[in-house]
């Protein structure tokens, strides 16, 4: 096909991706931005197609088939509580898939060539410097994915770090011997076999490596990490882009690298961390004299759906703090009902949002936006902490460290630094947990105990249904 018009379905594709990118930075406009995004992919597979020319379209109608299938019944059968660890494998099939079409390229290419010679000399320098980096940050994203995945769902793999011994040290030995054996692929000439072998080492490598890099790191910055992978799987494409020359998958790859590594900053900032310090800090490790457990309380004040039911009916202004525990009990459209009966009866209802509450970014308005929460009602740190001092109640559904006070208090603390929702500041607190357990941080939470604190010992579902009867007891009186 003429290339002007593969060119130009590339532009196209660029251009949605932006746009769709850009709808997803606001809450309102995501559903439409993830629909844009989602055509400027299907604009670049065909176009990439057709750039390809002499391709069996069978094996590509039916990849596009099977793979939007496995697509489209992944996303419908998801629960909210699993979207962390579906971001973070997809993440890793990104990776690995720019990994491997570096290694295929390369061994077409070399075997192309006919001849004995350096892969540097066949692909030119910085081709043979991308098949490299692409495969080394392809492999890393997919194991440490995969490690992501695993901590998450906290089956096989717990949350907690794993610090092995000299860990950093074996770090920067398979650092280095990935990279060496990409030199020595790269400039000293041999036959297509032994490239592609090197090409396989290295990617093992890789994934020791992934593996080595994730797993030190605690269930309490998991956040950090998914949008840390998110930005490598997009450095693996724009390097696999460079490899076989396709101006589409360099633009896509630099888009996801960049607002990746974006997310992360923010996230870094939203938790008073550094990269660094998430990366090879081991946060989220397990010390015992700091673990919260229920002995090391005071008195707390307990009560229960009709205690709580009695708090909200009385205040005027009411601010819910969701939480992971909220996402646990698929409870998102019993607190929508409930916002809505009490606004029903003239109050104000808001939702206090924290930038790392739940398991990735975004993942209290991803929930409420799925129980139809209008984005106004939604109020992000700045927003809500400017706010506590004028709300009579505020209600915390299954969360924890983002609003543990020991966070301004204790300069020793985990989490001495990280700004959290000031909801000590409201004139009353209603907290629904389970238990006093601990959170990621594995510290007490002061305002469990606070005079003005009424703990509520229930499922977070449990709890919003006999709220929610009380309510509508009430507004039947």
């Amino acid at each position: 096909m003429n290339e002007n018009i593969i060119q130009l379905l590339y532009l196209i594709s660029a251009g949605l991706f932006i746009f769709g990118l850009k709808g997803l930075t606001k809450v309102k406009t995501a559903r439409r931005g993830n629909a844009i995004s989602a055509l400027g992919m299907l604009i670049a597979i065909v176009a990439t197609v057709l750039d390809l020319g002499l391709v069996d379209f069978r094996w590509i109608i039916g990849g596009l088939i099977v793979g939007s299938l496995i697509g489209a019944y992944a996303a419908i059968r998801v629960q909210m509580t699993q979207m962390p660890e579906m971001v973070a494998i997809f993440n890793g099939f990104g990776g690995v898939a720019s990994a491997l079409v570096a290694i295929s390229t390369t061994y077409l290419l070399m075997v192309e060539a006919g001849e004995t010679r350096a892969m540097a000399t066949v692909l030119g320098g910085s081709s043979a410097v991308n098949v490299a980096l692409s495969i080394l940050i392809g492999g890393v994203t997919f194991s440490g994915s995969v490690i992501a995945y695993l901590k998450l769902a906290g089956t096989v793999v717990k949350g907690e770090p794993v610090l092995l011994p000299g860990r950093h040290a074996i770090n920067a030995v398979l650092f280095i011997s990935a990279l060496a054996l990409g030199i020595w692929a790269a400039l000293v000439p041999t036959d297509p076999a032994q490239v592609i072998v090197v090409c396989w080492i290295v990617l093992g490598v890789s994934l020791l490596l992934g593996i080595m890099l994730v797993i030190p790191i605690g269930g309490a910055d998991m956040p950090v990490v998914i949008s840390l992978l998110n930005s490598y799987s997009g450095l693996a494409a724009a390097a696999a882009g460079f490899v076989i020359n396709n101006a589409m998958l360099i633009v896509a790859g630099s888009l996801v690298g960049a607002s990746g590594i974006i997310l992360t900053k923010i996230m870094c900032v939203a938790m008073n961390r550094s990269l660094a310090n998430v990366v090879f800090g081991g946060f989220g490790a397990l010390d015992q004299s700091s673990v919260a457990k229920s002995s090391e309380y005071g008195p707390v004040r307990s009560g229960g759906g009709e205690e709580a039911a009695m708090l909200l009916d009385a205040a005027d202004r009411i601010m819910v703090v969701p939480g992971y525990g909220l996402a646990v009990a698929q409870a998102q459209h019993l607190v929508r009902e409930m916002a809505d009966m009490l606004e029903k009866q003239g109050k104000r209802v808001e939702f206090a949002i924290h930038p790392v509450a739940g398991r990735m970014p975004g993942h209290m308005n991803v929930l409420l936006a799925e129980a139809d929460v209008p984005y106004d009602r939604l109020l992000d740190l700045e927003q809500s902490n400017s706010e506590f001092k004028n709300i009579d109640v505020a209600l915390i559904v299954g969360a924890n460290d983002v609003v543990n006070p020991i966070a301004e208090q204790d300069p020793a603390s985990p989490i001495a630094g990280m700004p959290i929702l000031q909801a000590y500041n409201a004139r009353s607190v209603i907290i629904i947990k389970r238990s006093l357990a601990a959170g990621f941080a594995n510290i007490k939470n002061p305002l469990f105990e606070s005079p003005h604190t009424m703990m509520v010992f229930m499922d977070a579902k449990k709890a919003l249904q006999e709220i929610v009867a009380e309510l509508k007891v009430t507004q039947a009186a």
